[in-house]
């Protein structure tokens, strides 16, 4: 071989006995590509992020939930345990998610149709879509 490099091609690779050496996760950062676009990422993520559509309830199941609410109303002094499905709109586009509260009811306000629960949570009535629990077990 007569090539410029031939002298130093089987010499082992330098490694720095003073300096440590740089992290994987460090030197694969130096050729990143440059982010021109700052926040583009996030925005792409935010699109591409699923929300559900409420579910409008019909008569029957209007009916059924306005029975369950009487019944936690009348059994509110023994704090319920209950299990409340309630949708949950979504703070940056148009939809929401479901939400499963469990716990026991201490308040239902029927003039602001709010259900408060023993944590803080409170819950609107109007954006519930189920309730169960042992205090619904006659009526199944």
């Amino acid at each position: 071989m007569n090539g410029k490099y031939d002298e130093i091609m089987g010499l082992p690779h330098h490694v720095s006995k003073t300096r440590p050496q740089m992290p994987m996760s460090d030197r694969a950062a130096q050729f990143a590509p440059f982010a021109a676009l700052t926040g583009y990422d996030s925005a792409i993520k935010e699109t591409g992020r699923l929300t559900d559509e409420r579910i409008e309830l019909d008569e029957g199941a209007l009916t059924a939930l306005n029975m369950r609410y009487q019944l936690l109303m009348d059994a509110l002094d023994e704090e319920p345990e209950v299990e409340i499905t309630y949708f949950k709109p979504d703070e940056r586009k148009a939809g929401g998610a479901y939400v499963t509260a469990t716990g026991a009811v201490i308040k239902v306000d029927d003039f602001e149709r709010l259900i408060t629960m023993q944590d803080g949570t409170k819950i609107p009535m109007d954006d519930i879509l189920s309730i169960d629990g042992e205090l619904f077990l006659s009526l199944e």
